[in-house]
């Protein structure tokens, strides 16, 4: 009976159950704003998924267009066509044929990449001959005019800068982050260089490919007449960095109006703000996290604290032994990069750490299925089917499936290790971000270590700080509702698995 509940208690509740429903409104209104504006910037615009061979592809095209150039959109490593979605939905809503594709390896397209990453006539060749089949058939398109350019990321801005300098089609070539050294002063034809501000190497880079043409140009000055007999540019998109630069309305605005120019085309469509969107649509998935938490079923009462001592004996010990024992172990069975690496990493460390955690007493309590298997489907499906539909692939093929199977024999280990040293979310924050540091430092400690075998490591590494930050919040919330490390450590765990299982490029040497 409430009469029973002392006042300072029942405010206590009241306060609560008010931060619930407030949780829950506004996590509901991020997701239907975001949703709407999302869905919005698609308006008018008709988007078909075909193949050109067995490279995916999707077209772009605004409904009722006339006969327009295209403009083919390739990623960057470990991307995938939807990363890229916010420059075919700008170029097609401005009466462009946009076509992106995934490279071999990455997203949907079931062919590995292959051959050595090292060298321009192995991998990257191969990346080319990619392109430049996938240009033929959007040239083949209905609506094609038969004029192409290139618009490329990260990676893709070498492949394209190549491959725009081997095929006399290409027009333009927009490179967004650009690191290549096959520029010359007069090739590719019309280049547009895109740089973050905050990609301080690439923006020399960027600068250094501009004075080719003219040693005594700045970035925002164009060099010679992209209408005429070819130009070039570079310029800096405020604020951003490598990945938010695929979301710059500067950077967007850029790429179209250069393309216009060679062209000969003036565009009044507008420009695919997306990044505000999805990021007001990811916030409200994980804010709901919390109050849906509060439909399962409540545990009992929260672990206790593990001591200082015992913290960082389970944490310290694994991270300096776990990269020196790999150190001399063959770790190549998986067809992805890396990916048998840290899958081994994870294990060993999640192994070690939950060892030491038991042999010093720690109690690591009872298993609430339900909630682990909620927190899996909730961040698999709903999270992840927002990022595959706006962000990037996160639904597997079935070529994908063993490997996040083999990913998550490591994954689940280390996160249920996880989820007991934080105590199932009861943690202090400190503790929390000790527990991943360390972590993190392991993985550091292995590429330091052999970095020609681990340097693709390190460009997961943020994937991983990311999914600590968004993941590890709804983890959180279900650990401290129903009071199980386990549960939280099961989910994360098999979300961890599978959202390394669909973002290593698969890849088999030679």
């Amino acid at each position: 009976m409430t009469g029973d509940i002392p006042p300072r208690k029942r405010i206590a509740i009241g306060l609560r159950n008010a931060a619930l429903l407030a949780a829950a409104l506004a996590g509901l209104a991020c997701c239907a704003a975001g949703t709407w504006q999302l869905e919005a910037a698609r308006a008018r615009i008709t988007i078909t998924r075909t193949e050109a061979g067995t490279t995916p592809m999707t077209v772009y095209r605004r409904d009722g267009a006339a006969q327009s150039p295209v403009v083919v959109i390739a990623h960057g490593f470990a991307g995938s066509r939807q990363l890229m979605e916010a420059y075919a939905l700008t170029l097609a809503q401005a009466g462009y044929l946009a076509v992106s594709f995934d490279f071999e390896g990455h997203g949907r397209n079931p062919t590995p990449m292959s051959g050595d990453v090292t060298r321009v006539d192995g991998t990257t060749r191969k990346l080319m001959g990619e392109i430049g089949r996938v240009t033929d058939a959007a040239l083949a398109l209905p609506g094609a005019d038969g004029r192409v350019a290139l618009l490329g990321h990260s990676m893709a801005s070498d492949i394209i800068v190549r491959q725009a300098t081997a095929d006399p089609r290409i027009a333009a070539t927009v490179a967004i982050s650009m690191f290549s050294e096959a520029a010359t002063a007069s090739t590719p034809c019309n280049l547009l260089i895109i740089t973050g501000e905050w990609e301080t190497a690439l923006r020399r880079d960027g600068l250094r490919n501009l004075q080719l043409t003219d040693p005594s140009a700045r970035e925002g000055d164009t060099v010679g007449d992209p209408a005429g007999n070819g130009g070039r540019r570079a310029v800096v998109a405020p604020g951003v960095e490598h990945v938010s630069v695929l979301y710059s309305t500067t950077a967007l605005r850029e790429a179209r109006d250069w393309l216009d120019r060679v062209f000969g085309r003036t565009s009044s469509g507008p420009v695919a703000a997306t990044g505000g969107p999805i990021a007001l649509l990811l916030a409200g998935i994980v804010l709901l996290a919390w109050p849906l938490a509060e439909l399962l079923p409540k545990g009992d009462a929260p672990p206790p604290t593990i001591p200082l001592r015992s913290l960082a004996i389970a944490t310290l010990v694994p991270a300096v032994v776990t990269p020196i024992l790999l150190r001399f172990v063959e770790t190549r069975f998986l067809p992805v990069l890396v990916a048998d690496y840290l899958a081994v990493h994870l294990f060993v460390y999640g192994a070690l750490s939950l060892a030491l955690l038991r042999l010093q007493g720690v109690r690591f309590g009872r298993l609430a299925w339900v909630a682990a298997l909620a927190l899996a489907a909730y961040g698999i499906a709903i999270f992840g089917g927002a990022l595959d539909r706006y962000v990037a692939s996160f639904m597997p093929i079935a070529a994908r499936v063993p490997i996040i199977a083999a990913i998550a024999a490591g994954a689940v280990p280390a996160m249920l290790a996880d989820g007991i040293a934080n105590q199932g979310g009861h943690a202090a924050l400190w503790r929390t971000l000790w527990i991943r540091a360390v972590f993190l430092a392991s993985l550091g400690g292995a590429v330091a270590l052999d970095i020609k075998r681990l340097f693709f490591l390190l460009i997961i590494i943020p994937v991983i700080v990311l999914f600590f930050i968004v993941f590890g919040l709804i983890g959180g919330a279900v650990g401290r509702r129903t009071c199980s490390p386990l549960a939280e450590g099961i989910g994360l765990g098999l979300i961890l698995a599978w959202s390394l299982g669909v973002s290593f490029p698969m890849f088999l040497p030679g």
